[in-house]
């Protein structure tokens, strides 16, 4: 009777115990339904940049002289003076003394050849005397003779017509040799053929130099050039290329040249002078040459992109820009072709076979385009996009015309 009970007891407690599972399985919150991901494509996207002017095409190259020589002596002597001015870094005027040489001989020969100049000139008055006296002689004699028989004509000799021509002659031999003694004299002293800088000079007082031995380097202050080397492509960019003559100031291309100074940067203006006329055979490339008037006027401050502002300093305002120096590496951007209308994106958008991924309304579509121009992370094409139309510059590698692709402003909408 007693197991009974317990058999029962157990069967209650079992039933109570599924009872209130049960029960508590039912107060359980039911859990949140979640969408299932979307197999729509994400695809990072920038807007086009509608851009407008002249292309710019970008290059780099080193400062060189326009004009460049060696300092010379045309006479060989003893230096007895130079011009302080006259050292490296020196600036020197057209026409200014740079160092003489002992003149003390070429002086004598000066007047050695003013004196026998003298004496040739007494002479050749004294033969013209002769000359006239052998003419009025003769006119009388012909006169007197003239009613009685014919008067046969007289030598030159006689009339003292060669030793006129001697005479003037050696006049004139000595003059020359005066004119070359005196220029001999001036050649002591060697002037700059132009405004410049002295960049480099190996004489002082007491050297002895000789005729044609190079004692200095002296280049142009007026002007620099850049040699710009460029693709086939970017030259094509730059207007009236191969029709720009040197010094042709009618048609110039005009350019801008960005120099680094410490942690400042420095731009001076200048213009397409010319173009080689061959390939570099090694890069494959074509010089540009870039003119740059007045390079030490000093350059404006510019800020370039991508760099941190220059910290101030006291003072700063005051410090003169620094002159655009022979054998600095600079950057160069010329005004190339003005193109009605051109659009940039970034390097990323551009896609292999000059395609770019416009998104329009969700869905992908593929744009052919016309590369103008590559520079950094910047290109210049021309196709059917529009200004600030999101383009496709990351998220997707494969891309089908019409496909749905994803962007950041739907997500957020």
């Amino acid at each position: 009777m007693s197991r009974r009970v317990g058999y029962v007891v157990a069967a209650a407690i079992l039933t109570g115990s599924l009872a209130l599972a049960n029960f508590m399985v039912s107060l359980r919150p039911e859990p949140a339904r979640r969408e299932p991901p979307s197999r729509v494509p994400f695809a990072i996207t920038e807007p086009v940049a509608a851009a407008a002017g002249a292309i710019p095409v970008h290059g780099a190259g080193t400062v060189r002289p326009s004009a460049q020589i060696d300092v010379a002596a045309e006479i060989s002597g003893r230096v007895v003076w130079v011009s302080p001015v006259f050292q490296t870094g020196g600036r020197v005027g057209r026409g200014q003394a740079l160092f003489r040489l002992d003149d003390a001989g070429h002086r004598h020969r000066v007047e050695r050849a003013r004196a026998v100049v003298a004496v040739q000139e007494v002479e050749l008055l004294k033969v013209e005397e002769e000359a006239r006296i052998a003419r009025d002689q003769y006119e009388r004699f012909r006169r007197r003779q003239a009613a009685d028989s014919p008067v046969a004509d007289t030598g030159p000799l006689a009339l003292w017509e060669p030793q006129l021509r001697a005479a003037q002659a050696a006049v004139d031999r000595d003059r020359t040799a005066l004119a070359e003694a005196e220029l001999e004299l001036s050649r002591t002293v060697v002037h700059a053929p132009f405004a410049g800088v002295v960049r480099a000079e190996s004489v002082d007082v007491g050297h002895f130099v000789t005729a044609g031995e190079p004692v200095g380097q002296l280049f142009a202050a007026d002007a620099v050039e850049v040699v710009v080397p460029l693709s086939d492509a970017d030259a094509a960019l730059i207007p009236g290329l191969w029709d720009l003559r040197p010094g042709d100031a009618d048609r110039r291309v005009t350019a801008r040249i960005v120099a680094d100074y410490g942690n400042a940067s420095h731009a001076w203006a200048g213009y397409v002078d010319r173009v080689e006329a061959a390939l570099d055979e090694q890069t494959r490339t074509l010089d540009v040459v870039v003119h740059v008037p007045q390079p030490f006027a000093g350059g404006v401050p510019v800020q370039r992109a991508g760099r941190p502002e220059a910290d101030s300093v006291a003072g700063a305002d005051q410090v003169r820009s620094p002159p655009l120096l022979v054998g600095k590496f600079v950057d160069v951007r010329i005004d190339g072709l003005a193109p009605g209308r051109y659009f940039q994106v970034r390097r990323p958008a551009l896609r292999p076979g000059n395609e770019v991924w416009a998104v329009r309304d969700g869905a992908l579509t593929i744009v052919p385009v016309r590369v103008l121009q590559r520079f950094d992370d910047s290109v210049y094409v021309t196709g059917a996009l529009t200004a600030d139309q999101p383009v496709v510059v990351g998220g997707i590698e494969i891309a089908t015309e019409g496909m749905a692709v994803r962007t950041a402003a739907e997500v957020d909408h």
